[in-house]
């Protein structure tokens, strides 16, 4: 397996979710570089410092998953530590999982600075400025005209952005597989079974509040769901 390739499973791995998780509820939404206060815990990073994490001490824990080898920093600090400006790459991965996985909070760990990200929840918000948990049905002609507006930008490689990340659900493989052929993507799996998810719900203020909904939609995965 190459190297990018095992990083992006340990980062979508449950133990390093647990692990951030823990390490952002312990120090708080601040940027330990800049000082500056971050609204929400996806818009912050762990980076792995002073020892960096690569793949011959991805498995010793006393680097990866050692609170004394991380810092929380912001996306911009981040993307300086990577020297990520002006990165163009084209590279395209599909991130997909139940409802409650982590796909989001996975790609905006792992996501530069020029990327794009392509998911259907935020394109929601985006053309109606309604929370997160509420997409009216009535307007998923207008979402899916842009998302495969975007979808068609990442398949012609059209703009100056490094990566690409489409975020969704995608329980049968036929359907992701088939996505993944018609955009050249590599498929990163954010593993979470059904009761880990139920935990996560009841963790999330927005979607506790259609928690019956969010329920519905995560046995329905489980039950379309194909390796």
């Amino acid at each position: 397996m190459a190297r990018a390739a095992i990083l992006r499973q340990f980062y979508a791995s449950q133990k390093w979710g647990r692990f951030r998780a823990s390490i952002i509820a312990e120090r708080g939404l601040v940027c330990e570089q800049c000082g500056r206060v971050i609204a929400t815990s996806r818009d912050i990073t762990l980076h792995h410092t002073p020892i960096e994490l690569t793949i011959d001490n991805i498995n010793d824990v006393m680097v990866s998953l050692n609170p004394d080898n991380v810092k929380l920093i912001c996306r911009d600090c981040h993307d300086k530590e990577h020297k990520r400006f002006g990165k163009i790459t084209k590279q395209v991965y599909i991130v997909y999982g139940c409802p409650c996985s982590g796909k989001l909070d996975y790609v905006i760990q792992a996501k530069g600075r020029n990327d794009i990200v392509v998911d259907m929840d935020r394109l929601y918000e985006a053309i109606t400025l309604l929370p997160a948990y509420d997409k009216p049905d009535q307007l998923i002609s207008n979402v899916m005209g842009v998302y495969n507006y975007l979808i068609d930008n990442v398949k012609t490689r059209l703009g100056k952005w490094g990566t690409a990340w489409v975020i969704g659900g995608l329980p049968d493989k036929f359907k992701r597989e088939r996505l993944a052929d018609d955009l050249g993507a590599e498929l990163i799996y954010c593993e979470c079974s059904r009761d880990e998810a139920i935990a996560r719900l009841e963790m999330d203020e927005q979607r506790r509040r259609i928690k019956d909904d969010y329920v519905r939609y995560i046995d329905e995965w489980w039950d379309k769901y194909t390796e």
